[in-house]
């Protein structure tokens, strides 16, 4: 689950997390009023950021700095409501609906800090570098050795010597490093007590001092990404609230009520399967066979006929979907529960468009009968290939057709 930087903010600054002064607006006036309040304060200037869960948000240009009130409300009112394009929304772009307004830092130093869980190691890895204000990815692709990590025992947590080891590694001050520890220290917090799954600070900065001292430089989150592990929410009410569902695809919002894992693509051939490993399979022969797939949909072990039905309900509400490839290895989920769920929904839903299905497992042969005495015009394949290449082969005719 992800929510806005806004409500990351929230909950690094009440876990003692120093964040710069803001707040949300969710209309222009709303805006402009922040931003009169921070100016007041004695704020130098302040941001103007869209709030979406997307990267990027500055290169598309939903980020500005207003030195005035005036500025503040032009930017503003340039950027609510605009659909904001970056290389994380794809071409369509996701329509701003808020804004946070911030007071301005003076940045000295602009550095990384992240947390992710490595599956692998089954352990929380703790990575920080100097080169903040860039996407990490690019980082570790141009120089790897520019990330330092720590790796995070969950028997004893994030060590004080493991935050100064990555304090020394940014290269701060000596001054600095103490309130750095401490910043660490409640990230690591922040990330265990809310069952996140990825914790960004990006850019993590110093300020530069106002004084002739470094001892008034401040460390800042300047920007934060937080995500959260779906399955944990039922621990955490006030962090299910926090969910924006104008900010994912309305698919995936319907399949999520019914415990179907759905996730929206761009091709014309839906897939229903059972098991991730096998969605990522399916898709990845649908290419090799010359198709595309429209969707990545996972019923699940205990997937039953309401689902089922529900399942194709979703995957026939994408007005691109030519044909539907049903991909099933029968163990937890037996074969002919599925063929039953299947013929079921086929004839309720009055289904056009064709169905190639293939089946292996419990209960196969028992499957196949069903599908074969129902009346209905299925396709099975004897292989996952050759499935595969019906399902293309259907999606073509059916677009010709249309």
């Amino acid at each position: 689950m992800k929510i806005h930087e806004y409500q990351a903010k929230e909950i690094l600054r009440a876990h003692g997390v120093p964040v710069p002064e803001g707040e949300v607006a969710n209309t222009l006036e709303e805006a402009v009023d922040v931003a009169r309040r921070l100016l007041l304060r004695g704020a130098s200037g302040v941001v103007v950021k869209a709030q979406i869960h997307a990267g990027g948000r500055g290169k598309g240009g939903g980020v500005k700095v207003a030195r005035t009130l005036e500025d503040a409300g032009q930017y503003a009112s340039q950027i609510l409501g605009m659909q904001l394009v970056t290389h994380q929304t794809g071409p369509a772009g996701q329509r701003v609906r808020r804004l946070l307004i911030e007071e301005t830092a003076a940045i000295d130093r602009e550095l990384y800090l992240g947390i992710v869980l490595d599956r692998a190691q089954a352990k929380l890895v703790f990575m920080a570098s100097q080169a903040g204000g860039m996407e990490i990815e690019e980082v570790a692709a141009q120089d790897p050795f520019a990330i330092h990590k720590v790796v995070v025992d969950p028997a004893v947590g994030l060590m004080p010597y493991q935050a100064r080891e990555l304090a020394f590694a940014l290269g701060l001050t000596p001054a600095q490093l103490q309130p750095a520890v401490q910043f660490m220290l409640g990230l690591y917090q922040v990330f265990v007590k809310t069952d996140a799954t990825l914790l960004e600070i990006n850019p993590f900065i110093t300020t530069r001092p106002s004084g002739p001292q470094a001892l008034d430089s401040k460390l800042l989150a300047l920007d934060c990404k937080l995500t959260f592990d779906d399955n944990a929410m039922f621990r955490h009410r006030e962090l299910k609230e926090l969910r924006d569902l104008a900010e994912e695809d309305p698919l995936e919002v319907e399949a999520s009520k019914f415990a179907l894992n759905y996730i929206k693509l761009d091709g014309n051939i839906a897939c229903m399967v059972n098991g991730a490993g096998l969605a990522m399979a399916t898709m990845d022969i649908i290419q090799y066979a010359g198709g595309s797939p429209a969707n990545f949909l996972d019923v699940g072990g205990g997937a039953n006929q309401q689902q089922i039905e529900n399942a194709f309900q979703i995957l026939l509400s994408d007005p691109n979907v030519k044909a539907v490839f049903i991909n099933i290895f029968g163990g937890i989920l037996r074969v002919d529960t599925l063929a039953q769920g299947v013929v079921q929904a086929a004839r309720n839903l009055h289904v056009q468009v064709p169905i190639v299905l293939r089946l292996e497992g419990t209960n196969v042969e028992e499957g196949r009968r069903i599908l074969a005495e129902s009346g209905l015009a299925f396709e099975v394949g004897e292989t996952m290939q050759d499935a595969a290449e019906k399902a293309v082969a259907a999606a073509k005719r059916m677009a010709v057709k249309q």
